[in-house]
């Protein structure tokens, strides 16, 4: 169950690397006129999980990928070497009240951008 546990958590980092990235690239986008950038499939996608891991940090519910890896895990034996640092960059050891600050801040990153940069309608 490891390996499909380490599955789960490179999709978790993928997420977390995608929502990240996001934050970076859509504003650098507009600079250098990157058209896709304004595509509306992947604009939803951001915000949508943007504002997904807001709500859970702000209801202290926690992500039903961490449940599902330490599910699959079933115990703290020692990880892979990339699942180890998989985790190290996921999961970071500071108070909760820091993480719905940070993620709270990052949502309205996402919806100023949103309006600052709209994406294109579906038909464009």
């Amino acid at each position: 169950m490891t390996s499909l546990a380490d599955l789960v958590l490179a999709f978790h980092f993928g997420i977390a690397l995608f929502i990240t990235l996001g934050l970076l690239l859509i504003p650098l986008g507009f600079i250098y006129s990157w058209s896709w950038i304004r595509n509306r499939r992947f604009r939803q996608i951001h915000a949508g999980l943007m504002l997904f891991v807001a709500i859970e940090a702000v209801f202290a519910i926690t992500c039903p990928l961490t449940v599902l890896e330490a599910q699959l895990r079933q115990t703290t034996a020692p990880q892979s070497f990339w699942a180890y640092q998989l985790n190290q960059l996921l999961y970071w050891d500071l108070p909760s009240s820091f993480f719905v600050g940070l993620y709270l801040l990052c949502s309205m990153w996402v919806v100023y951008l949103w309006r600052r940069i709209p994406p294109r309608s579906l038909g464009q």
